[in-house]
């Protein structure tokens, strides 16, 4: 079954920024050249009322700008905010120990990246609209990298991607694809840092990332 769609947030236009992605995107053939000339125009981007006001930092993303393997979370937090980094606090431990430790795959082989660069106030989830300014800067980022696959880090990331209204218990535990890359869904790790019983699933779901990715999976 197909999942229910949803109807997508609009923002207003904004050719100015548009017309400076593709000039980053037209930069050059290197994907890390790329990716850092986008950083620096998100840097600059004021564009969303809520979030560009409240930042510390804006955060791009990071990992291996040739990665097979993207993960997509929802949004920086404090940790994040404070250093311009995504995934760096518990939640970005937890990530890291379940890459590291149970796909046996160094963090440095993939890239990491969120819905919005900017930190939701009080950590709470980005709103479509807040996803919908930030959408540009995302699907720029995954046009340079052109992952094969994708691990959507619960239902703000796959929501918003698939662009669907399923929950994400019932989007994980099965194989979607977006723009050629095959999509797992998957519990985000803030989430199982406050229901550990939830790793057990999210475990199934890396196992059958790691099937698809053609890799061996451990008991």
């Amino acid at each position: 079954m197909s999942p229910k769609p949803k109807s997508p947030q609009t923002v207003p236009s904004d050719p100015a920024t548009q017309a400076k992605i593709a000039a980053a995107l037209a930069l050059s053939d290197q994907r890390e050249e790329c990716l850092l000339a986008l950083a620096k125009i998100v840097q600059g981007c004021t564009r969303c009322p809520i979030l560009a006001p409240r930042r510390t930092n804006t955060v791009f993303g990071s990992g291996n700008p040739n990665a097979e393997l993207v993960f997509v979370g929802e949004g920086p937090g404090a940790d994040e905010d404070a250093q311009g980094l995504p995934f760096v606090g518990r939640s970005g431990q937890l990530l890291t120990d379940i890459i590291e430790k149970g796909m046996r795959i160094s963090r440095s082989e993939v890239y990491i990246c969120n819905i919005v660069r900017c930190r939701p106030p009080e950590n709470r989830r980005p709103t479509d609209e807040e996803a919908a300014f930030c959408r540009p800067f995302l699907d720029a980022t995954l046009g340079v990298i052109r992952p094969k696959y994708l691990c959507l880090l619960g239902a703000t990331a796959a929501q918003s991607l698939l662009g669907t209204t399923e929950s994400i218990g019932k989007l994980r535990g099965r194989a979607h694809e977006y723009r050629g890359a095959q999509v797992i869904c998957t519990y985000h790790p803030s989430y199982l840092l406050r229901n550990p019983a939830a790793k057990r699933q999210t475990w199934e779901d890396i196992k059958l990332l790691l099937q698809i990715m053609g890799r061996k999976v451990s008991p």
